[in-house]
């Protein structure tokens, strides 16, 4: 009875007793398991012939099931007949010898569990084979596991598109373009998540809420779109301008880049010409009109932004970025996060841990500081303790301690040099030996002078110095903890670049700020929270390379 009981196990028959059991699953679920009965029952119906004789063609490219006993022998009589079987061979096919005697809805349930690139090759071993892997349950689960396809898409059946064709045509070949990416627009850079939405693969850019406003959610608007609605291969339709969605193109330049064009620039246009463009864009991208703006300097960056990110609106180049991985020892998630640069607005920016230090890189970036540069070097080794509220207003005295800790820093890494050119080294591999020391010290932000754990320190009260500009005035009253680090500022085409020190400030783990004693102002920076598929880094390797291509980029 051990044979019948496995073979009555499957679940998938109208009258198996595991079907008649109470369910607990939802309603989606038990429809996809009636259309799962209903498939299933077809092909027995048309294997039923050839599940009496079997496959003889193949027989010998298939495997043998292992045997199970004398307890095996005898077939329930009622699930024979259930499986396809008549009685009158039940003394003949009293157990099942080869993988081809299995009931068809069992194979279903096998081949379903496969990867679907290995699903052709397995068509190929008998007619059988072939014909169950037509069934649409196996393609349809596989669209759902491997892509997250979770529309129903028995929708796409319904128009004459099968979920095989769907999974063969549309998800496997584009599958290299989902996830992060960065578009190539100069220094304004970007942030693209291309994701399989519904029955669409959409490449969605994300957008900083207007500036100051950081703490809103982030703005997004779709650049293009990949479906299979009106034909029996993938469409690709540029979405970009006023007029609706409009023919395009994708060109995959190789696994970790690939290259969108518009082939009808016309609907980009508006009829009143570049001025209409300039509002509509004004208003989309800062949220106001240019007379509301009266800083002029301010007026030459948004006018500048506009001239140079139009030339991008038919080709556009994207390169992959990943989100860094996350350890227990970090001292926050990492993690994007969207910060005020002054009059530049609201940047992106990817917050990573390396040992003893954190990096925050640019997503977008402007004239001064490309995209794809360290913002922000945070030294996790150097923790400050701030003062009382009353001589945290003072511009001197906060100056005096982070400049102390920049002294101290600039002599360690003046002395590092000096000993690897003594020895033979080089100062990146003193660099890269320090940080794998701190990679393995139990814990990061510990003080090498007192060695008390910052991470349980008590939140204090926190104010920002007189002087300081902030263009957030709303920024968080208490603070866990602070340490030394320095931010990167340069002119006019990122000419003359220089690390200044200043004051990093966490809040909790979605908000820090950063004090640039330099410049005199605060940038305040709160967590991006909207899920971002297919962006996790493989490696902690691959996401440090990865930093380094985005620095070349932009260099």
């Amino acid at each position: 009875m051990a044979v019948c009981a496995r073979l009555c196990g499957v679940g998938q028959s109208r009258r198996c007793r595991r079907r008649q059991r109470p369910s607990h699953q939802d309603q989606d679920s038990d429809s996809d398991l009636d259309m799962d009965e209903e498939e299933e029952e077809r092909i027995v119906g048309k294997l039923k012939s050839e599940v009496g004789n079997g496959c003889q063609e193949s027989q010998g490219a298939a495997r043998p099931m292992p045997e199970t006993g004398d307890t095996a022998t005898v077939p329930c009589s009622a699930n024979v007949k259930r499986l396809g079987y008549e009685e009158t061979n039940c003394a003949a096919r009293h157990k099942p010898e080869f993988l081809l005697d299995l009931p068809p809805e069992l194979l279903v349930e096998i081949f379903s569990l496969l990867p679907g690139t290995v699903l052709p090759n397995l068509a190929l071993v008998c007619k059988k084979f072939r014909q169950i892997l037509n069934t649409e349950t196996i393609w349809r689960r596989r669209c759902t596991r491997e892509f997250g396809m979770m529309e129903d898409l028995r929708k796409m059946e319904l128009v004459g598109v099968s979920s095989r064709e769907v999974y063969v045509k549309l998800l496997y070949p584009y599958r290299h373009i989902l996830g992060l990416w960065q578009p190539d627009i100069g220094p304004y850079g970007g942030l693209l998540n291309v994701v399989v939405d519904g029955l669409f693969i959409i490449g969605w850019m994300y957008l900083p809420p207007h500036d100051p406003r950081v703490e809103d959610p982030m703005r997004r608007r779709p650049l293009f779109r990949i479906h299979m609605w009106e034909s029996s291969r993938a469409s690709v339709e540029c979405m970009y301008g006023h007029k609706g969605p409009h023919k395009g193109d994708i060109q995959i330049v190789k696994k970790d880049e690939f290259s969108t064009k518009c082939n009808q620039t016309d609907h980009h246009r508006m009829p009143g010409g570049r001025q209409e463009e300039f509002r509509t864009w004004l208003e989309e991208e800062w949220g106001r009109t240019l007379e509301d703006i009266f800083h002029e300097h301010m007026q030459e960056l948004i006018l500048m932004k506009f001239i140079y990110t139009s030339q991008y609106d038919n080709c556009l180049t994207y390169r992959r970025i990943y989100l860094p991985p996350h350890v227990p020892s970090d001292l926050l998630p990492p993690g994007l996060f969207k910060g005020t640069y002054g009059s530049h607005g609201l940047e992106i920016i990817m917050l990573s841990f390396h040992g003893s230090c954190a990096k925050a890189t640019k997503l977008t970036g402007d004239p001064n500081v490309p995209a794809g540069q360290l913002t922000l070097v945070v030294h996790l080794n150097r923790p400050v303790r701030l003062p009382d509220l009353e001589r945290q207003c003072s511009i001197e005295e906060l100056s005096g301690l982070v400049l102390g800790f920049h002294e101290e820093a600039q002599w360690e890494d003046v002395e590092a040099c000096g000993e690897g050119q003594g020895e033979g080294s080089t100062p990146r591999a003193e660099e890269n030996e320090r940080g794998a020391a701190a990679a393995e010290a139990p814990a990061v932000g510990v003080s090498s002078t007192s060695g008390a754990t910052m991470t349980a320190a008590e939140p204090q009260p926190f104010v920002l110095p007189l002087g300081v500009i902030a263009r957030n005035e709303e920024y968080p009253r208490s603070c866990r903890m602070c340490f030394y680090g320095t931010g990167l500022i340069a002119g006019h085409g990122f000419t003359s670049p220089e690390r200044t020190p200043g004051l990093f400030v966490l809040f909790d783990d979605n908000r820090f700020g950063f004090i640039w004693l330099e410049l005199k102002s605060f940038s305040l920076y709160s967590r991006l929270t909207d899920p971002l598929a297919h962006a996790l880094a493989p490696s902690m390797e691959r996401f440090e390379v990865m930093l380094q291509n985005m620095q070349s980029w932009t260099s």
